[in-house]
């Protein structure tokens, strides 16, 4: 019996003491590829899907994959945005119906690598901007997507309070001092996304997180590997 102890106790050292050695210098786990694969196993839930092949009429604008971006330099290898598989399920049924208003989505960014989320922290200008990776984003569980409206017979963006990524307080979704037209189209976008499961960050009314993102882990997965 005190054999058996000795061994249960020194095999929880070692798991303890390798779940320790997991976890980043932030004390956080974040899941590699390796993890991500075996979660997908139990849970199709877990997949991250590539949005435009699941949301018809969808359009892409990465731009961290351009210089056009606040970094001002190219941040992803590839023009891509994956996200969750519920998250996917439900851009596809805000898509379906803003078309019957003659209206569509364009994606900026889905999800986010951590380690790229550590890369806009140390360069941010404004951390208030940017997830601190202390506690990761939820780009980095594949559960928020930065977005905005565009007419579906111009393919024009409908006019936003700013552009994309903007750190000017007219970013903020309480900022009022806006024309009318302005004003009705954020709301248009955020009342559709919020009928589907996303709330808005007050902060960036671009930026939507799927309220499911608790049940997902942070992840540091390349693109090129999905």
């Amino acid at each position: 019996m005190k054999k058996i102890l000795l061994l249960l106790l020194v095999g929880y050292c070692f798991s303890v003491h390798a779940q320790k050695n997991n976890l980043n210098p932030y004390g956080l786990a974040i899941n590699a590829y390796p993890e991500y694969l075996d979660s997908c196993k139990k849970n199709s839930n877990y997949r991250l899907l590539e949005i435009k092949k699941y949301v018809p009429g969808l359009v892409l604008d990465i731009k961290y994959a351009t210089k056009d971006n606040f970094m001002k330099r190219v941040m992803y290898p590839q023009a891509r945005a994956f996200a969750r598989k519920p998250v996917v399920l439900q851009l596809k049924k805000v898509q379906a119906n803003l078309k019957k208003k003659g209206y569509g989505l364009k994606v900026f960014d889905a999800y986010r690598p951590y380690s790229i989320t550590v890369a806009f922290y140390k360069e941010a200008s404004d951390k208030m901007f940017v997830a601190n990776p202390n506690r990761g984003s939820r780009h980095n569980r594949g559960c928020a997507v930065d977005l905005t409206l565009i007419n579906l017979k111009t393919g024009k963006e409908l006019k936003m309070p700013t552009a994309y990524d903007s750190f000017a307080p007219e970013a903020a979704v309480s900022y009022t001092k806006l024309p009318p037209e302005i004003i009705k189209n954020r709301q248009l976008l955020i009342n559709t996304m919020q009928q589907y499961g996303f709330r808005v960050l007050e902060n960036e009314w671009w930026h939507f997180d799927f309220i499911g993102w608790r049940a997902y882990n942070l992840m540091d997965i390349p693109f090129k590997k999905l």
